[in-house]
């Protein structure tokens, strides 16, 4: 069989056509070696899981230093992103994905991490300056600036309880500190802490139970440490880790579980349920995700979408691993990026990966649910 070659001077074009109206929300990839179209050939058909304008965004130019934590607002519409610059940069998640605003003078320092406000227009921030920040999002200002700490805040977590937001922050002085700003988010009367705890080294990570009722602190000492906030007693103390955690993160749901990645590349889940069968409380340790030498402080995460049945870490290698909990089996590992991934947040109500780096950009993926 002869076959016929292209005509002198074509040359093979790649082209990506989205069917207009697919019930099975499907693309179609298709290569042809001529502008014919009656020549092109369909070479894979590709489902969507989304509302994404494409399986991979990418988000870029709102940051001229490392980003060092990145989340979506409590609804999935909004992105949220702090960064060395000393900026906080806002984006929406959904087409047609604009950085629609920049919060500057906020901190005098690079911002190590944000969360934000569940019951108000708020956003809170935490900075190497000792400082605990409120900002108000519909003026773009921010309205309350707290000296948290002496030293580095690298950790922020709030929850809301009892009609009121409760902040909880933790900082290289060894100080772990709650603040309460209100129903409104705006913290007139959080200029002193509502309840204070000494750990005795550096605090990495900080993180609320989901009754609000307990904090759980991971520390220089490689240990996480669980404090009754009625008390104000060390309840106990989770180990296994072989360097210090790099951050917490409460499963979703009742809360039984917690993520904590580590300086030692070993990411563990413990069991915080009262009676525990696991030794040692240890219900998974997940290997895949490279902390590398730079000591980052990467913010793993539990997706929220399928109630918790995957965690996911970034790593050195510029990739973010996804692990499924049940099993501990590695799902992805997802490239992209040209620098350390040092965040990683799951979309609250659909299959997307949200991710930051140190290369200064942040990356949306969707993946596929039925894995």
């Amino acid at each position: 069989m002869i076959r016929k070659s292209p005509p002198p001077g074509s040359q093979g074009t790649l082209i990506k056509r989205a069917r207009p109206a697919s019930p099975s929300n499907e693309q179609q990839v298709i290569i042809s070696t001529s502008g014919n179209e009656k020549e092109q050939g369909l070479i894979r058909t590709v489902t969507r899981t989304s509302g994404l304008d494409a399986p991979i965004v990418s988000l870029a130019g709102a940051h001229g230093g490392e980003i060092l934590c990145c989340r979506f607002d409590p609804t999935g519409q909004f992105i949220a992103a702090c960064s060395a610059d000393r900026t906080v940069s806002l984006w929406r998640t959904y087409p047609p994905n604009t950085n629609y605003g920049q919060l500057t003078n906020v901190h005098k320092a690079p911002i190590l991490d944000l969360q934000w406000s569940l019951s108000s227009s708020s956003i809170y921030t935490v900075g190497a300056d000792g400082n605990l920040c409120i900002s108000d999002l519909t003026t773009g200002t921010r309205i309350r600036r707290i000296k948290a700490h002496q030293g580095v805040v690298n950790s922020l977590d709030r929850i809301a309880t009892g009609g009121t937001e409760l902040l909880v922050t933790g900082g290289d002085d060894g100080a772990v500190r709650v603040w309460d700003v209100g129903a409104n988010g705006q913290g007139e009367d959080a200029r002193e802490p509502v309840k204070e705890f000494e750990i005795g080294c550096p605090v990495t990570a900080v993180c609320w139970s989901s009754d609000a009722a307990q904090i759980y602190v991971a520390a220089l000492d490689n240990c996480i440490h669980t404090y009754d906030l009625r008390t104000e007693e060390r309840l106990h103390t989770l180990k296994g880790h072989t360097d210090t955690p790099a951050s917490l993160v409460i499963s979703p749901g009742l809360g039984n579980y917690i993520l904590s990645p580590s300086f030692s590349s070993q990411t563990l889940i413990h069991d915080i349920r009262p009676f525990s069968p696991h030794p040692h409380r240890i219900y998974r340790q997940l290997q895949g995700a490279p902390a590398g030498f730079e000591n980052t402080l990467a913010r793993g995460a539990w997706s929220k979408y399928d109630g918790g049945r995957r965690v996911a870490v970034g790593g050195a290698d510029r990739s973010v691993t996804v692990w499924d909990v049940e099993s501990g089996r590695i799902l992805y590992k997802l490239p992209g990026h040209k620098g350390t991934v040092t965040c990683v947040e799951f979309h609250p109500k659909e299959p997307i990966v949200l991710t930051g780096s140190k290369d200064g950009t942040m990356l949306l993926g969707e993946i596929d649910p039925s894995l």
